[in-house]
């Protein structure tokens, strides 16, 4: 933002501008911006100045914020002199306690190379067997080791660590305590929304009280094969497909929460300062979806569903006047999609932003993705493998012999020589010789 020389009041006042200044300047910005496009409204701008204003991103001339009274006038703004970013909290690196393990050479304390202590050390097996396991490091410390079984609550302790630890490295970030409360997430959840899927890779709920109503669902049924409405009964009319769609728009904008949820909000929004590397932020919004309540889930699929093949539906009558298609889908669902618990603090250009990039890449955002899910069972598959292992070793060792075990009891078998050969070596062949009858 370009700072100057203003006057106020017969008072001057050092790099600092004016309100309409900000304005001009950050809607300019956005309309160029990849992550938001042309359809940025002024007004839109001056909504987000509030929030900057709100949040000390901007002060005024005599250093009042916090509060939304930006207005696009010539009042005076400035940079305040400390930035407001929180950053990342990073923790500190693990600091394990090494155990040291005496070296050979090293020597009792109070003891010198001159006079050593000497006393005789009977060496059975045993004592040669723990001496040895130290030397070459078998033995890191003596520990009780307690066996256990690989619970179901184990197996969806492991699906929750390995998903966030997926999803924090594709952030890039130390901690995800600023993105989420990993402690809100719920590891039923994306187990359930992994394997209970239909053939189309839709949610399959197992409480149908949670499930859309079926004329919620007809309706969009309607609206996603129109013309050909197979579910349609009554005799259609002049403007019945709006209508229909003002049916389904009432239904979503009167959920309690939005599909994304309101604990999830800060997570999603992150995914949006990926969007420039598509791929990663395909793959960041598929693990951050898995973490939806498997309703949220099945909702926000056949929602986008119906709004993708709506736009790309060249039979589909115009549902609104002033709005085209696309511009429509986004402006009406936005907001239950997207929502921050605290509407003031909503910031609707992010939220379009991000519904619009759902709407292109559903498909792929709202499968499971294949190399968490096969890391993951892989991991399962391994541990309890290895508690078998140790639970049971001579049912493992028939079971799973090794190499060694498995050429004493399958020998290997010599190998006949061929038949051929032998004949060969006992009739070895001779050169033809001319008989008597063949002169004749």
């Amino acid at each position: 933002m370009p700072l100057r020389k203003h006057r106020c009041r017969f008072k001057s006042y050092e790099h600092c501008f004016t309100a309409a200044e900000a304005v001009d300047w950050l809607h300019e910005l956005l309309r160029c911006s990849q992550n938001f496009g042309p359809e940025v409204t002024r007004k839109q701008t001056v909504q987000l100045l509030k929030k900057f204003l709100k949040n000390h991103v901007i002060e005024d001339i005599k250093g009042k914020w916090g509060e939304e009274d930006f207005e696009d006038n010539r009042h005076l703004y400035r940079f305040p002199p400390s930035s407001p970013l929180k950053p990342y909290p990073k923790k500190p690196p693990n600091q394990k306690d090494v155990i040291k393990f005496p070296e050979w050479n090293d020597l009792p304390p109070g003891t010198s190379q001159e006079n050593i202590p000497v006393r005789p050390v009977v060496m059975n097996s045993e004592m040669w067997y723990k001496r040895h396991s130290i030397a070459i490091g078998e033995v890191p410390a003596c520990r009780l080791v307690h066996r256990r079984q690989l619970t179901e609550a184990n197996v969806e302790e492991i699906w929750k660590s390995m998903t966030l630890s997926y999803l924090q490295k594709i952030f890039g970030l130390d901690s995800l305590e600023e993105v989420l409360d990993v402690k809100l997430v719920n590891s039923k959840f994306i187990i359930h929304n992994v394997y209970s899927v239909s053939k189309q890779g839709v949610v399959i709920l197992d409480d149908k009280s949670k499930e859309l109503p079926h004329w919620v669902l007809s309706a969009m049924k309607c609206l996603a094969n129109w013309p050909n409405c197979s579910d349609l009964k009554q005799p259609m009319y002049l403007g019945f497909e709006k209508d229909v769609f003002k049916t389904i728009a009432d239904y979503y904008g009167h959920l309690k929460e939005p599909l994304l949820t309101f604990h999830l909000f800060d997570a999603f929004v992150s995914v949006l300062g990926l969007l420039q590397k598509e791929k990663v932020a395909v793959e960041a919004f598929q693990i951050c979806c898995l973490l939806l309540p498997p309703e949220n889930r099945r909702k926000l699929q056949l929602l986008m569903r119906m709004m993708a093949r709506i736009c790309l539906n060249k039979e589909m009558p115009p549902l609104c006047d002033g709005f085209g298609t696309r511009t429509l889908m986004v402006q009406t669902f936005s907001r239950c999609i997207l929502c921050s618990k605290d509407e003031v603090d909503l910031d609707e250009l992010l939220a379009a932003r991000l519904v619009t990039f759902l709407m292109d890449n559903y498909q792929e955002i709202l499968k499971v993705p294949l190399a968490l899910q096969t890391s993951i069972e892989e991991r399962v598959a391994h541990l309890r493998r290895v508690q078998f292992q140790k639970s049971y070793p001579e049912v493992y060792q028939e079971r799973f012999p090794t190499p060694e075990s498995a050429a004493l009891l399958f020998p290997e078998k010599p190998k006949p020589k061929p038949q051929l050969l032998m004949w060969a070596l006992k009739k070895p062949f001779q050169p033809f010789q001319r008989t008597r009858s063949f002169r004749m």
